[in-house]
C-alpha cells in the first residue's frame, strides 16, 4: 500500500530548512579546517598504488570535531622500530557546503586529480564528495591528517536525504609527495619532513694561489717498478740522504684496486729536496701489503722545482682542478697534480720537477666552476646538467649562498646514467633558472629523527649475525 499522499515524507522547502540549521550549527560550534584535494599525476600500472602526487590547493571550511575529548584512544603503537603515532579524528562537513564551496573549484583542476583512466560517471562522482587520500589540516593541534574513510549517509536520510560528511581522518604519514599551499601555516608542517638530502653548491667562487721554489739536485721523477700488492692504506714513502745537503726529499704513495687487488697506482713528490749527485734509494713500507718498488732520477747540477706551497686554497672546486707550471726556457717544464678539500685547493704534489729552472716558475691554478647565478624558489625541481637527476627544493627561499652553503633537496628521482648528483656539475631550476656547481652530495638524510637504521642493524647483529654463520643452521 502507498505512502499517505495528504502528508509530506521531505519537502524541499524542509529539507533546505534542515540544511540551512546545520550550516549553521557548524559555523557556531565548528572550527576552521583547511581541506587539501590529492592531485595524482602516476600511479602503478598494476595495483594501482600512487607514484606521484601533490597538494597545491586549499579551501578553508568549516567543520564539527567529533571526538571533542581527544583523539581516538589506543591510536600510539608501540612498534619494535620504536612508537608509531596514529592519531585519528572524526569531522562534521556540511554537504552544501562541500558541493557549492570545492566541489566547482574541483571540476576546474580535474586534469590533475585522476589520470583520465576513470569513467565521466566516477569522475563526477568524486569531485562532488571528499576523496579518500585528501588532507586536512588541523589547526588547533597543528597537524595534517589523511581522510581514511567518507560516510556519505550518516544520518541516515532525514526527511528523504543527507546534508553531512563525516570524515574519518588519520594522522599523515609523508612519503614525498609535493606540499605547496603558499599558506605558510600549512607548509610548515612538513617543510623538514620526508627524505631530504642536501647538495653542497658554490655561488662565489675564488681561484686558488701557489708559489714555487728552486733548488739544484732535486730528484726530477720516480718510476713504479713493481706495484705491489695487498696495500690496505697507503704505504710509508722515504728517500735516503742526499749527498750533500739536508734537504731530503719526500713523497706520499698513491693506492688503486685491480681486480680486487690493492696496489701502488704511482708515488707524488711532495719535495724533491736538493744536493741529490746519484740517485737515492726509495724505501716503500707499511699499509699492510708488499712488493711495491720504485727508482728516481735526480737533476745533479741541474736547478729544479723543489716544492709547491699553497697560498690560498680557493673556493668553489668541485674536482681536482689543472695545475700549470711555467716553462724553463730551455729543458724540461715541471708537472704537478692537485687535491681538493671542502671545495678548496689542498695541496700540489710533483710528478716531474723538471730540468733547466733559473728563477722560480710561476704556478697556475685553471678548472675552477662558474659563479652560481639566480635564487631557486621553494619547492621547483632542480636538473643536474650532465647526471639528470632531478629533486625539489625544500630550502632556498630567500638566501642566495655567496659562499658554499648546503641546499636541501627532497623527491629525488634518480638517472639510469649515474644515479645521483654529480660533483663538478650545475644544478638548474626549472622556474627561476638558478645555476649553482654541485660540491658534494650528501645522500644520508640529514633530518630524519626515524633515520635510525644503522643503529637498528647494529643492534640486531648481537642477536643474530649472519655474517658469520647462519644461526639457524646450514641445509
Amino acid at each position: 500500500m502507498a505512502l499517505n499522499p495528504f502528508f509530506l515524507q521531505g519537502s524541499s522547502n524542509e529539507q533546505f530548512l534542515v540544511q540551512d540549521i546545520i550550516n549553521e550549527q557548524l559555523k557556531i560550534y565548528g572550527i576552521d579546517v583547511y581541506y587539501l584535494p590529492r592531485k595524482i599525476f602516476k600511479t602503478d600500472n598494476i595495483i594501482r598504488e600512487i607514484q606521484s602526487s601533490k597538494f597545491d590547493d586549499t579551501f578553508l571550511i568549516e567543520a564539527y570535531l567529533n571526538n571533542y575529548d581527544g583523539y581516538a584512544p589506543d591510536s600510539d603503537i608501540m612498534t619494535k622500530f620504536g612508537l608509531r603515532l596514529k592519531n585519528e579524528i572524526s569531522l562534521t562537513i556540511s554537504r552544501e557546503r562541500y558541493e557549492e564551496f570545492i566541489a566547482p573549484f574541483l571540476e576546474g583542476i580535474s586534469a590533475g586529480i585522476r589520470e583520465g583512466r576513470i569513467t565521466e560517471y566516477d569522475f563526477a562522482d568524486l569531485i562532488t564528495r571528499p576523496k579518500e587520500g585528501d588532507l586536512i589540516y588541523f589547526p588547533l593541534g597543528e597537524r595534517l591528517f589523511e581522510i581514511k574513510r567518507v560516510e556519505s549517509e550518516k544520518p541516515f536520510y532525514q526527511l528523504g536525504t543527507n546534508y553531512v560528511y563525516e570524515l574519518s581522518c588519520e594522522l599523515y604519514e609523508y612519503e614525498n609527495e609535493l606540499i605547496d599551499t603558499s599558506i605558510e601555516e600549512v607548509d610548515n608542517t612538513v617543510e623538514d619532513e620526508g627524505y631530504i638530502t642536501s647538495l653542497t653548491v658554490v655561488g662565489s667562487a675564488i681561484t686558488a694561489t701557489a708559489t714555487a721554489s728552486i733548488s739544484s739536485g732535486s730528484i726530477t721523477e720516480i718510476f713504479l717498478n713493481n706495484d705491489g700488492s695487498g696495500y690496505a692504506s697507503a704505504p710509508t714513502v722515504t728517500f735516503s740522504g742526499p749527498n750533500s745537503g739536508i734537504n731530503t726529499a719526500t713523497a706520499v704513495a698513491v693506492t688503486t684496486s685491480r681486480v680486487n687487488i690493492q696496489s701502488v697506482l704511482r708515488l707524488e713528490l711532495t719535495n724533491g729536496g736538493s744536493g741529490y749527485t746519484t740517485p737515492p734509494t726509495i724505501t716503500i713500507s707499511g699499509g699492510g701489503g708488499a712488493g711495491a718498488a720504485a727508482t728516481c732520477s735526480v737533476g745533479g747540477t741541474e736547478t729544479s722545482v723543489s716544492s709547491i706551497s699553497v697560498t690560498s686554497g680557493g673556493r668553489g672546486y668541485s674536482i681536482p682542478p689543472t695545475v700549470i707550471i711555467g716553462s724553463p726556457g730551455v729543458g724540461v717544464t715541471a708537472t704537478a697534480v692537485a687535491g681538493i678539500a671542502d671545495g678548496k685547493l689542498d695541496y700540489i704534489r710533483m710528478l716531474n720537477t723538471g730540468i733547466g729552472y733559473t728563477q722560480a716558475p710561476t704556478v697556475s691554478i685553471t678548472g675552477l666552476s662558474t659563479v652560481g647565478v639566480g635564487t631557486y624558489i621553494y619547492n621547483e625541481t632542480i636538473t643536474g646538467e650532465s647526471s639528470g637527476v632531478t629533486a625539489k627544493i625544500r630550502d632556498f627561499r630567500t638566501t642566495q649562498p655567496t659562499t658554499p652553503g648546503v641546499l636541501p633537496v627532497t623527491n629525488i628521482r634518480v638517472s639510469l646514467n649515474t644515479g645521483k648528483f654529480s660533483p663538478g656539475e650545475t644544478v638548474v631550476g626549472t622556474i627561476s633558472s638558478a645555476r649553482y656547481t654541485v660540491l658534494s652530495y650528501d645522500t644520508e638524510s640529514y633530518d630524519n629523527p626515524y633515520d635510525t637504521n644503522e643503529e637498528i642493524e647494529l643492534e640486531a647483529d648481537d642477536i643474530l649475525d649472519f655474517s658469520e654463520s647462519n644461526p639457524f643452521g646450514n641445509y
